[in-house]
C-alpha cells in the first residue's frame, strides 16, 4: 500500500506545522509520508522545541521549509492541512492533484505576549490540541 502523503502548512513553519508533523509521524506509524512547510519560513520556535521535548519528542534538528518550494517542485500530496488562522490559510497555494485540502485553526505560539512561563503554558495547550486533532483525524480517515 502506498503511503498517504500529507503536508502541514502554517505561516513560518516554526511551531504548529512542526508539531503536527511530529504527531502524525508518532501516531500514524508507517502509513504516512509527512512533512511541513511555511508560507514565510522562519526560525524554529524554541519554546515549541522545549514543550515537545517534555513529552519525549525532539524536533530541535528540524529545519523550516517553504511551501512554495514544494509547489514549484510539483510535489504531490493526498492532504494539505493548514494549521494557521483563516486569514493566513488563504495565502496557501493550491496544490495540483491534492485529494483534499483541510484547515484546522490553532493559536500561534509566536503571538503569545506573556512572560516565559505563561508562554510555555499556552504553548502546551496548543501542543495538546494539535495532538488530539491528529489522533481524531487518523480515526476519521480509517487508517
Amino acid at each position: 500500500m502506498d503511503k498517504i502523503k500529507v503536508l502541514f502548512v502554517c505561516v513560518h513553519n516554526s511551531a504548529r506545522s512542526q508539531m503536527a508533523e511530529a504527531f502524525l509521524k508518532k501516531h500514524g506509524g508507517d502509513k504516512f509520508e509527512v512533512t511541513s512547510a511555511g508560507i514565510e519560513p522562519g526560525t524554529l520556535n524554541a519554546i515549541v522545541v522545549e514543550v515537545m521535548k517534555e513529552i519525549g519528542i525532539d524536533i530541535s534538528n528540524n529545519k523550516t521549509k517553504s511551501v512554495f518550494d514544494f509547489y514549484k517542485n510539483g510535489s504531490f500530496f493526498n492532504y494539505v492541512i493548514t494549521v494557521c488562522d483563516e486569514s493566513q490559510s488563504e495565502t496557501c497555494p493550491i496544490f495540483p492533484g491534492v485529494v483534499k485540502q483541510i484547515h484546522w485553526s490553532f493559536a500561534d505560539p509566536s503571538s503569545f505576549k506573556d512572560n516565559l512561563e505563561e508562554k510555555k503554558a499556552k504553548t502546551r495547550i496548543v501542543r495538546d490540541e494539535i495532538e488530539s486533532k491528529i489522533k481524531q483525524w487518523i480515526k476519521e480517515i480509517n487508517i
